[in-house]
């Protein structure tokens, strides 16, 4: 009898392991950069975005003073970034947000003469952007009263851009504050999602009240956000006057005999968000 020799071939074997390992790696590496490194850059998409709509609501602001200055009704469209996208190849979420304009009558600015039964009343409006981020803090930018506000979950309310207030100290403390009033349209005041809108605004009307004689006794600001436009005054106006401070209003009064002279020049500006035009 012939002996037969049998002979194994394990190469077949081997390079299947071999596919397996590779596979394996790949998905280790992928899983890892999943896990640790998409959050970060994640993260730093969003906080970019937030520096953007910042930036934009400068942008805004600029455009509502000078529609003010040249008492321009011509219409300014404004972009504004909602939120950031995801990124391809990879399981990551995409940031929203919501733009909305707040002309209720819960915030305003009231003013008590010197002399008895002098008062003004004028209405402190805002544009408002809230985000819905998923990696980096939520914030919320208000534009109020001309001054640009930042709001996150942590930590009071900051004035990211002063009001447009010029303050002259001396014998007589004159104050001079340019007060946009905004004014939404019914169906165009809100707008949510990941994408880009517009903001357009247009001035209207506007004047000036002039408040000298004997002066201003109280400015009393109620609004959502006392610490921010108290630290504002406060940057502006120093110790020349005094301040109260409550959970919704911020007042300045007189500190000694020097009289507080006012001139506020208020306008209105109509503002639409979103695509499409309402005349």
């Amino acid at each position: 009898m012939k002996n037969k020799k049998i002979i194994r071939k394990n190469h077949a074997v081997a390079g299947v392991i071999e596919a397996l390992l590779m596979v394996a790696l790949v998905s280790i590496v992928i899983s890892m950069i999943q896990l640790i490194y998409i959050p970060d850059i994640m993260e730093q998409r969003e906080a970019e975005h937030m520096d953007q709509v910042s930036n934009q609501f400068s942008t805004i602001k600029s455009m509502m003073e000078m529609q003010a200055i040249t008492n321009s009704s011509a219409p300014i469209s404004t972009m504004l970034t909602l939120g950031s996208r995801e990124l391809p190849y990879f399981i990551t979420a995409r940031s929203f947000g919501e733009a909305s304009v707040q002309d209720s009558s819960e915030s305003s600015i009231s003013i008590d003469g010197a002399n008895p039964g002098d008062q003004y009343f004028y209405e402190l409006t805002a544009i408002k952007y809230q985000a819905s981020n998923a990696y980096f803090v939520d914030q919320t930018y208000i534009l109020e009263g001309g001054g640009i506000i930042i709001e996150q979950s942590n930590g009071e309310p900051v004035m990211r851009v002063d009001p447009s207030i010029t303050v002259e100290n001396g014998s007589i403390i004159k104050i001079r504050f340019n007060l946009p009033i905004v004014v939404g349209i019914p169906g165009k005041n809100l707008t949510s999602g990941f994408g880009k809108c517009f903001i357009r605004t247009n001035w209207s009307e506007g004047s000036t009240d002039i408040i000298e004689s004997v002066g201003v006794d109280t400015i009393n600001i109620s609004t959502q956000y006392p610490n921010a436009w108290n630290e504002s005054l406060y940057g502006m106006l120093g110790d020349n006057v005094n301040y109260d401070e409550g959970e919704s209003y911020v007042k300045i009064s007189k500190i000694d005999l020097r009289p507080i002279y006012l001139y506020l020049d208020y306008y209105y500006i109509y503002v639409q968000i979103g695509y499409g035009w309402i005349k």
